[in-house]
């Protein structure tokens, strides 16, 4: 089947569009039509002869009508219907663009295992459905089963490689020692500290026999000139990487293990600095002396931004600029968050295509002053191969993440083709780009990074590959003169209307993905959009581009003025929309409802022809499974320090009056609360309740000495100890008992009681526990968020003192000098 071309029709009044999707067909010889007169119809129904008026139809002819319609809708001409729409989809190369789609299904398959393979598995599967797939090329049908199967196995081996390839080693337990290693990179933080990424070297006083290769600790401070590569020592309390701060969250172990950070903690002291990078970096590898000059030139053009513009703002502008984001405050960062606009800080897509588009202006107009040389050179691919090579520069400075590397490889596609005089069909560079991702980097793809650039930018291609189809069928009537002041209105309108419909789309696109990894909607990130995307796209970031540009040459000044000035605006925008946005948190949702969208997003995106509207089932099916998903009763933190219940009227009971601000939120989203309630605390043998199950249902936590005392609303009651003593005579009333002793074992005799010990958490993460409301004397049920046998990047988790059932370690105090006698 050919595409649509351009060409006039009606004399040339009319022009008709080109859909780049339909350029994939393969022509096909049409058969020459017979020769034939057209069949002439009168332009009135004459009356029969003889004047007799026409009578109706008889109820058998209607019959036998609805009935040749209904026998048209047979099974066999919709599955021929469906054949031949297939046979489209193909041919117009639907068939690559589902390639990147099973190998992420195959490393989705890889990650959701309870068991790691060994790799001799996935190898004789890719070897045998590649033969399978050679033997099958005559059987069209087989063919593709076994091409998507090969392409799974593909990802799924992809996965085990990189997990056999980085083998990050990991702190089992808590401990001070004092290390020395060469620093990677060192970022300021708003609170004032300075996180260090470090590269251990050695270890002493205890020197560690399983010593992780890296570790990422913070210090108040550090002294002048250390700068990455210097070597540097200090006294430093390691910890190991903490798992999710409940069941199906964001496993930080997870990322540690694919970072290659093997632990993290923070200085007790300021470190020392024992050389610089020009001595310590003498017999580094020579991958490690470049990252450090390009950090150091990194950090040298943050800020050298941060005291050009300064406050927030000089924050925000080397985030853009640099990718260092670690300064923003928290309280700005929140606010995009809440009104849907924190990914104009990520580098992606709208940067990378920015700063490509501002350099291809920049250098076509200025050879436009210089026509000659314009008329004779291809100024067009000079001008595509600078900009190339300047998003190029763009990705190592500001730093490789998943979203700039698809968004680099999307738009270098897009360049090489112009330098190649070919067409650059935008879902084939998406499809490219997510190739090259998965390959690189499997475990991107369980992230909301790579989920939600993919998404997003899937939706806008698809619905602009959608929008070209329709308007290639469509004629068009010459544009109509307008004065000045209306075709600028007319231009604005559609600039306008297209921003609404481009963050609409993305936004829609994105919105299960968001609520699964985040528990959050925003509700007025379309107006947000709306009022900040024009100063981002006219003032921050060709501004950010000019001020790169004359910074070698000290000119940057006034341009990163004009940048500041403008993310001022976007600042106050931000807040304002974000004081007034009636929404945030809104609680946990089904994966089943993810899959599903996400299957709707792949038919929607890819399809073609009318095989598109399978997508409307998935995604009706999509909204309907949002809601089968239980929330827990009660969240249990790993370390057996938290404990939080929801008591109704949007409030959340903890039992600790300083709560881990991070996890309390995370906990506030998922069970949609708004408030903490702070435990109330007696003294000891001072709690005025003559038996706790006079508590009325939804009250907060008790705590006297040692034992704490909560009632669920079903009724429930919840005992937190500190030891196992303390937690006996709760086995009496209580359905949930949790003792942060690691030595404790269960002191109830009545199985109906659940128990959580420390030792237990240390060994599978935080849990989530579930009360049966139907039942007051059923057990309750609880998910813990680590599945044994431990996956590589769990393995560490057996070696903490507490997955031993040890005490906490404790230094022995040095022997205090004795006082002479006087």
């Amino acid at each position: 089947m050919a595409g649509r071309g351009r060409g006039t029709e009606e004399g040339g009044e009319t022009i008709a569009g080109v859909s780049e999707r339909l350029m994939f067909a393969h022509a096909e010889p049409a058969e020459e039509a017979p020769l034939s007169l057209p069949e002439l119809h009168p332009t009135a129904e004459l009356p029969p002869p003889g004047g007799r008026a026409l009578q109706p139809a008889s109820p058998t002819a209607v019959g036998g009508r609805i009935r040749k319609q209904f026998g048209r809708a047979s099974l066999p001409a919709l599955r021929r219907s469906v054949a031949v729409a297939a046979s489209t989809e193909l041919d117009r190369g639907v068939g690559f663009l589902l390639v990147p789609v099973f190998l992420a299904a195959g490393v989705i398959y890889y990650f959701s295992l309870s068991t790691e393979p060994d790799l001799y598995r996935p190898l004789a599967a890719v070897a045998l459905m590649a033969v399978c797939a050679a033997v099958s090329r005559s059987w069209q049908k087989a063919h593709l089963v076994f091409m998507a199967s090969l392409f799974c196995a593909l990802g799924f081996l992809a996965a085990k490689v990189e997990t056999w390839r980085m083998a990050t080693p990991m702190l089992g337990s808590e401990i001070q020692t004092r290390l020395t290693g060469r620093l990677v990179t060192a970022e300021a933080m708003a609170n004032g500290r300075v996180r260090l990424t470090i590269d251990l070297i050695s270890t002493e006083h205890p020197t560690l026999r399983y010593a992780p290769d890296r570790v990422r600790l913070s210090a108040r401070r550090i002294p002048p000139g250390m700068t990455a590569g210097s070597m540097l020592t200090g006294y430093a309390k390691l910890l190991p990487p903490t798992g999710p701060v409940r069941p199906d969250s964001y496993d930080f172990s997870f990322d540690s293990y694919f970072s290659g950070i093997g632990g993290s903690g923070f200085f007790l002291g300021d470190p020392k600095l024992l050389a610089p990078p020009s001595t310590a970096t003498t017999g580094a590898p020579f991958g490690a002396r470049i990252a450090s000059a390009v950090e150091n030139a990194r950090e040298g053009i943050a800020d050298h931004i941060r005291s050009s513009i300064g406050g927030s703002e000089g924050e925000i502008a080397a985030a853009l600029i640099v990718g260092v984001r670690a300064g923003i405050p928290e309280a700005i960062n929140e606010s995009m968050r809440r009104t849907g606009i924190y990914h104009i800080i990520s580098i992606s897509g709208l940067h990378m295509a920015l700063v490509a588009g501002t350099i291809m202006f920049l250098l076509r107009g200025a050879f436009a002053l210089f026509p000659d040389f314009s008329s004779r050179q291809p100024v067009k691919k000079y001008a595509a191969a600078i900009a190339l090579a300047s998003i190029a520069a763009y990705l190592v400075i500001s730093g490789i993440v998943v979203a700039a590397e698809r968004s680099f490889i999307m738009l270098a596609v897009m360049l090489v083709a112009v330098l190649f005089d070919r067409a650059a069909l935008t879902m084939r560079n998406l499809a490219i780009s997510a190739i090259a991702v998965i390959l690189v980097s499997p475990h991107e793809v369980v992230g909301p990074s790579f989920q939600m650039s993919f998404a997003a930018t899937a939706a806008l291609v698809g619905a602009y590959a959608g929008f070209a189809d329709y308007r290639a069928g469509k004629t068009t009537a010459p544009p109509v003169k307008r004065s000045f002041l209306a075709f600028l209105s007319r231009k604005l309108a559609v600039g306008m209307g297209g921003a609404a419909v481009t963050s609409l789309i993305a936004g829609s696109a994105t919105l299960l993905f968001a609520i699964w990894h985040f528990q959050r909607v925003s509700p007025l990130s379309l107006l947000a959009n709306l009022a900040v995307m024009p100063i981002v796209s006219l003032i921050v970031m060709p501004f950010a581009v000019l001020s790169a540009l004359a910074m070698p040459f000290g000119f940057d000044g006034p341009f990163l003025y004009v940048m500041g000035k403008g993310l001022t605006a976007m600042i106050a925008i931000s807040a304002w929309i974000s004081e007034r946005s009636p929404l945030d948190a809104v609680g946990l949702i089904s994966i089943q409802s993810v899959l599903l969208a996400t299957i709707a997003l792949i038919i929607a995106t890819m399809a073609t022809t009318w095989l598109r509207l399978a997508a409307v089932p998935f995604a009706l099916a999509a909204l309907l499974a949002i809601p089968h998903v239980r929330t827990p009763d009660v969240l249990i933190s790993e370390d057996a320090h938290l404990v939080a219940m929801p008591i109704g009227g949007g409030e959340l009971a903890v039992n600790r009056e300083r709560s881990n601000e991070f996890t309390t939120d995370n906990w506030k989203r998922a069970l949609k609360a708004e408030g903490i309630v702070p435990p109330e605390t007696f003294a000891k043998d001072a709690l005025d309740i003559a038996d706790p199950v006079d508590l009325p249902p939804g009250s907060p936590f008790y705590c006297t000495g040692d034992l704490c005392i909560g009632r669920h609303p079903s009724g429930a009651i919840v005992a937190l100890a500190e030891n196992r003593d303390s937690a006996r005579p709760a086995c009496g009333f209580a359905d949930l008992i949790v003792i942060n002793d690691a030595t404790a074992y269960n002191p109830c005799w009545d199985q109906r009681v659940l128990v959580v010990t420390k030792r237990q958490l240390a060994r599978d993460g935080s849990a989530a526990v579930f009360f049966d409301p139907q039942s007051a004397t059923a057990r309750a049920a609880i998910q813990y968020a680590v599945e044994q046998p431990y996956r590589p990047w769990h393995e560490q988790r057996k070696y903490a003192r507490e997955a031993r059932g040890l005490p906490p370690y404790e230094k022995p105090e040095r022997a205090k000098p004795s006082q002479p006698d006087q």
